[in-house]
């Protein structure tokens, strides 16, 4: 079988302040939405802009500094794969999916970290951005996945 790629940059702002979980096996998980804009013209020269929201999630020492440093508003920028989940919903037994991306790189581009400096993660680019990547061996194993941010219930989902 040939090579494949599952690759997706986003650089955008942040919807709402992430949801962060910590899942039985100690294993950090942030969830939160960022928000990518597109602009265009019409056929009457009228200039639109429409707005795609996307799902993330990031896992332990990314997760960690997503919690500490990441806000509605800020602005970043990622990589990171796509992956679609399922699950059977609790009241009405449907089957649910979902598709997130899951981040294995991060910069912060603009943050707020309660004490104006931002200091204590990642290595500064020069431009006031700071970087976090996943180390290896997080990018190339899958993190514990029994975790569920519809139904609350960490078993929910089977894999």
């Amino acid at each position: 079988m040939g090579k494949t790629v599952n690759k997706s940059i986003l650089l955008g702002h942040v919807g709402k302040d992430p949801e962060i979980h910590v899942l039985q096996s100690d294993n950090t998980v942030a969830n939160f939405t960022l928000a990518t804009n597109d602009f265009y013209r019409d056929k009457m020269g009228e200039s639109h802009e429409t707005t795609e929201w996307h799902n993330l999630v990031a896992f332990g020492r990314t997760a960690e500094v997503v919690r500490d440093y990441v806000q509605k508003g800020s602005r970043i920028y990622v990589e990171g794969k796509l992956r679609t989940r399922s699950w059977d919903d609790r009241e009405t037994g449907q089957k649910k999916y979902r598709t997130e991306i899951v981040i294995l790189d991060l910069t912060l581009l603009s943050f707020n970290n309660g004490n104006g400096n931002g200091a204590g993660y990642g290595g500064e680019n020069g431009n006031g951005a700071r970087h976090v990547q996943q180390s290896n061996a997080q990018q190339h194993s899958e993190p514990d996945y029994a975790y569920s941010e519809q139904s609350g219930d960490l078993s929910d989902i089977p894999f």
